[in-house]
């Protein structure tokens, strides 16, 4: 009975500390010891690269997007990667007539690591901008980027994602899909006043050229791989919540477990690849990576401990009476989201907050399972990209 109660207890620590703690914890130190970026003009020309798969439906959106940024003047070229695309993806970027544009095809499909690995040393630019096909970048994203390499200390510029208000059938699903997104951007805001973001808006993000390092052609999470490069080299990852990139919320619970199962394989990858991030005395923001990154790899856990043994020991006290209530209610809650997720009123809302929940808590399970048997896959799959990243 000592045993399960230690457990029972520790486990309760552990999952009250990844999602309530910890981010109270980081906001505190943000707030003490802040570390503010010393933004100002930065006029230097920057290169835009696009990592795209079968892309041909957005592409050329995307590039007349960037041509008609406030800043456009400032970009110097665009790298478009076709990762081995089946479709018209390089003609419909070629149809975008300007001059700084470069379509560069791969015959294989090999990843978007791969990709980044030959299209950013071909760069011409001392900053590289980094985004996707789909999202639309806000017209003032690119200077609101720019202004905080202004610091000689940023190495990574981390744009924010913002979904679109939804409609339809899953409105009540994307609502929580938004309410989880706001709750990680608080948490990296806070990050980044105090330190570094172990991780960066796929999206949208900035690097200086000098502080990129060719990245295991395997990598899942380049988005978190490249920005800790530049960490571990002294320089800070910073977020930007004025360079914006917009997207729509229109992932299902099911497309967003493929994506989130990838991004837990991915973390694990990141523990196997880079053991030394680990460890407090060389990863300069170790409490932000375990904390952030690793230690939610454990969540699930935590919760199948802490029902179970919550049942074994509810003729122990009252206080166990108390859990055994309020996970009946959590619960009850999430099953309440998965019939009501079509509808819009506050319970659906509610309660498709608390079945996400319980989803990607699911799916990391899952993503486990494929990190234990190595099914380390580089390439995205179209549902991956579907869903934007929630790291």
């Amino acid at each position: 009975m000592l045993l399960a109660k230690t457990i029972f207890w520790l486990s309760a620590f552990g999952f009250f500390y990844i999602y309530l703690g910890y981010p109270l914890l980081i906001w505190l130190l943000a707030r003490i010891r802040p570390s503010p970026v010393k933004k100002g003009v930065c006029d230097v020309p920057v290169s835009v690269v696009i990592s795209a798969y079968n892309e041909e439906a957005v592409i050329a959106r995307k590039l007349h997007n960037l041509l008609s940024l406030h800043d456009s003047a400032q970009i110097g070229q665009i790298l478009v990667g076709s990762d081995g695309s089946s479709d018209r993806t390089a003609a419909e970027a070629r149809s975008v007539l300007d001059p700084r544009i470069r379509v560069v095809e791969f015959p294989e499909r090999r990843g978007k690591a791969s990709v980044l690995n030959e299209l950013i040393p071909q760069c011409q630019s001392p900053i590289v901008v980094l985004t996707d096909a789909r999202q639309e970048v806000h017209p003032d994203a690119i200077r609101a980027l720019l202004e905080n390499f202004a610091d000689p200390n940023v190495g990574v510029v981390s744009g924010e994602l913002v979904f679109r208000s939804g409609s339809g059938e899953e409105t009540a699903t994307a609502a929580g899909m938004g309410a989880y997104w706001s709750y990680e951007k608080m948490i990296r805001k806070a990050e980044a006043r105090f330190a570094s973001v172990p991780g960066a808006t796929g999206a949208l993000c900035a690097i200086r050229k000098e502080a990129f390092s060719p990245i295991p052609a395997t990598t899942l999470l380049d988005d978190v791989v490249i920005p800790m490069q530049a960490v571990m080299r002294g320089l800070r990852c910073v977020f930007e919540e004025e360079a914006i990139v917009f997207d729509d919320p229109s992932c299902t619970p099911e497309q967003e477990s493929v994506r989130k199962r990838r991004t837990v394989a991915g973390n694990v990858q990141l523990a196997l690849m880079y053991p030394r991030w680990l460890l407090p005395w060389r990863n300069p923001i170790w409490l932000q990576f375990v904390s952030h990154k690793i230690a939610r790899l454990l969540s699930p856990c935590f919760m199948i401990f802490l029902l179970v043994l919550n049942v074994c020991l509810l003729g122990g006290s009252f206080m166990y009476l108390v859990f055994m209530m309020l996970q009946g209610i959590f619960y009850l809650l999430s099953i309440c989201g998965c019939l009501l997720r079509k509808n819009n009123d506050m319970l659906s809302l509610l309660a498709s907050s608390s079945f996400v929940f319980v989803v990607l808590n699911m799916t990391t399970i899952l993503g486990l399972c494929d990190a234990l048997r190595r099914r380390f896959i580089p390439a995205w799959r179209r549902s991956t990209q579907a869903c934007s990243a929630m790291l």
